[in-house]
């Protein structure tokens, strides 16, 4: 057993609320992967009676956008594709910060495509 593994064990033997962040966690996790969107007024009412505050905090930011939420977990379609380009453009931009101007930017995005 690695390090990671044994020090995870041990915290699961002495904290409940690790236990519990956990478990909650996972669930979510598969809630995610698994797309079960029927599943997520149910989580967020089991972090409402685990008492772990950021855990709430994140459910109630769930809550906030309750729509998109779902949709996400329900719908097939991504903007995965279009959040990876936005993402590589930034990298490239702040690569370059400083030392050149759109000439060379735009240079090196459409070479990298």
């Amino acid at each position: 057993m690695g390090a990671d593994q044994h020090f995870t064990t041990r915290l699961l033997q002495i904290s409940s609320s690790f236990c519990a962040a956990r478990e909650l966690a996972l669930w979510f996790l598969a809630l995610v992967r698994e797309r079960r969107a029927g599943e997520l007024e149910a989580w967020i009412a089991a972090v409402e009676k685990s008492g772990l505050s950021d855990l709430k905090n994140f459910a109630k930011g769930l809550l906030r956008d309750q729509e998109a939420v779902v949709a996400g977990l329900s719908l097939e379609w991504s903007n995965g594709q279009t959040e990876g380009q936005v993402n590589r453009l930034k990298l490239i931009k702040r690569q370059m910060y400083g030392r050149a101007g759109f000439p060379l930017l735009r240079a090196r995005v459409l070479a990298a495509a």
